[in-house]
């Protein structure tokens, strides 16, 4: 985020800032000429409340952005609309899921922003130099695969524990609303079930350093894996199956709630002994074929 935030400080901003907080008079006073002259904003980049309301503004807009971009993407071009012919469809489903998503992103922003504010104000250990820094190319690479293992692991964990009785009902419920989920139902949660899932993704740079343009990159990533995963899709048979927690996956997860709660992959599943292979015959599609033909079968009889 300090990369966003140094990007959107110098083309737009700062020229904000200068106009709607400038530098008054008394404050000019102890400057020198030259640089009294030039129009200035009373709080610098570093002044907190600028923070504060900079990084607020931009995560709204991103997750925004990143949102409707992906799931619109992922619902017209990979969604199979013949899902939403199965019983367990909710009327107006796709409304209602993007109707939680926008309710539940002030929430969350809110939530995430101290992790924001902490990285910008430089206490966590993301770098901008490959060559400055101790791994050099080496970390940079290997750090990616470290961040998928890391995270994964850690939200398998809090996945699984929002299904204890105890905060299941108040907090992730309401995402399994969603029988047969679409792409916008990837953020439809509970904002408080959505941040707590979420907090891997930040804890792991206070933790373990890693390039500001990488960890970038994997965040946008990530989301857009969350998206993904929610299409319905059962199609089984590739080869990474096995190791993929991918769309037919999850899907089983949203039909039989305790089984494969991983990120991306399989293995903390198969560990933790909730992992359930998509097999064919569990695709909810298979419903939708069964109906349709019983209906057809009862209009010619007719």
């Amino acid at each position: 985020m300090d990369l966003v935030l140094e990007i959107a400080d110098t083309y737009v901003l700062d020229a904000v800032y200068t106009k709607f907080v400038p530098l008054t008079l008394p404050e000019a006073a102890g400057l020198n000429a030259t640089v009294s002259a030039i129009a200035m904003s009373a709080w610098p980049r570093s002044h907190i409340p600028r923070q504060i309301i900079s990084l607020s503004i931009i995560t709204l807009l991103g997750i925004h952005a990143l949102y409707f971009l992906f799931a619109s993407a992922s619902y017209y071009l990979i969604f199979n609309h013949e899902m939403m012919l199965h019983p367990r469809f909710l009327p107006k489903q796709v409304q209602l899921e993007i109707r939680t998503s926008l309710e539940a992103f002030p929430v969350m922003t809110l939530l995430t922003l101290p992790w924001f504010l902490a990285e910008v104000r430089g206490w966590s250990k993301v770098y901008s130099s490959v060559d400055d820094h101790w791994g050099g190319w080496w970390y940079l690479f290997a750090s990616i695969p470290f961040y998928l293992l890391f995270t994964d692991y850690c939200i398998y964990w809090i996945h699984r524990w929002l299904h204890h009785p105890l905060l299941y009902k108040p907090l992730h419920k309401p995402h399994h609303k969603w029988i047969i989920p679409t792409p916008f139902a990837s953020h439809a949660f509970h904002p408080v079930d959505g941040y707590l899932q979420s907090v891997p993704y930040h804890l792991f740079i206070f933790l373990f350093p890693m390039h500001q343009y990488v960890y970038l990159g994997l965040f946008v990533a990530v989301n857009f894996w969350s998206i993904f995963i929610h299409d319905s899709d059962m199609i089984t048979g590739h080869a990474l199956e096995n190791v993929i927690n991918g769309p037919a996956h999850h899907t089983l997860h949203h039909l039989y709630f305790t089984v494969n709660y991983g990120q991306y992959f399989t293995w903390a599943d198969r560990a933790g002994n909730s992992y359930r292979h998509p097999d064919a015959t569990l695709d909810p599609l298979l419903e939708v074929k069964m109906r349709e033909r019983g209906e057809k079968e009862k209009t010619k009889a007719d």
